[in-house]
């Protein structure tokens, strides 16, 4: 890999009478050099902090000092547009475009990403990581986005081989750093993880259809990080 050294080693341990016992499966990252990533910070100043606190306050019933996060699930996203500058532009002012009129009357609070990652797999941090992003409905206070450029018309997945290494390296650069993360979910798959206890959207009638990063990109990083043993969304949702 050109970004980490991802080793997964399956231990075997014998007792002294001889009986052999397979220990569960250990995972470990060794960093070769640090991941490459570059920041790039959409405008995030006093009045999108406070609108973010307003909306934690209104969707989630939850009065904060700060819109720091604790990170328990990372989700993915494409940004349905194929160019980087374009896909950044939309995320990066305060205040939601005026075209987002499926999700306005629930903020006037811009959408945004902790990460993008470009068509040639250069990864980009548009914000500090643990802080809150408006990117998927009812998991923004425990998640941390990635959005993919690509997946042109919202239609099909048409993401890079370098998007996938890089979503991967991505993955356990997080882990490892925020070892409280327990999911890896698909923007497609949000509304699956209503029966569990991080779903804290409390209007009932806010909710939209998700076809993003598509099931393709999601086994693709799944396997590519099996051995850190994310949990997929709940099924029958």
């Amino acid at each position: 890999m050109t970004r980490t050294l991802l080793l997964c080693i399956a231990l075997l341990s014998f007792t002294a009478c001889g009986k052999e016992e397979v220990k569960p499966l250990v995972c470990k990252t060794k960093l070769i050099q640090p991941l490459q990533i570059t920041d790039k910070r959409i405008d995030f100043g006093p009045d999108r902090i406070a609108m973010t606190k307003e909306y934690i306050k209104s969707h989630y019933g939850k009065d904060v000092d700060n819109i720091e996060i604790t990170p328990k699930i990372i989700l993915l996203h494409w940004t349905a547009e194929m160019d980087f500058d374009k896909s950044f532009k939309r995320l990066q002012p305060e205040k939601l475009l005026s075209d987002r009129k499926d999700i306005v009357k629930a903020s006037a609070l811009n959408v945004s990403s902790q990460f993008m990652v470009a068509r040639d797999g250069t990864i980009y941090r548009l914000m500090p990581e643990n802080w809150m992003a408006r990117h998927v409905i009812g998991l923004n206070y425990s998640s941390i986005g990635i959005e993919n450029v690509g997946g042109k018309g919202n239609k099909i997945d048409d993401l890079t081989p370098a998007q996938r290494q890089a979503n991967i390296d991505l993955v356990f650069y997080l882990k490892s750093k925020y070892p409280s993360i327990e999911y890896l979910v698909g923007h497609h798959e949000y509304k699956q993880m209503e029966s569990t206890s991080l779903w804290l959207e409390k209007d009932k009638g806010y909710r939209t259809v998700k076809s993003d990063p598509g099931e393709k990109f999601m086994s693709d990083i799944r396997n590519g990080v099996k051995c850190l043993n994310l949990k997929a969304p709940p099924k029958g949702n």
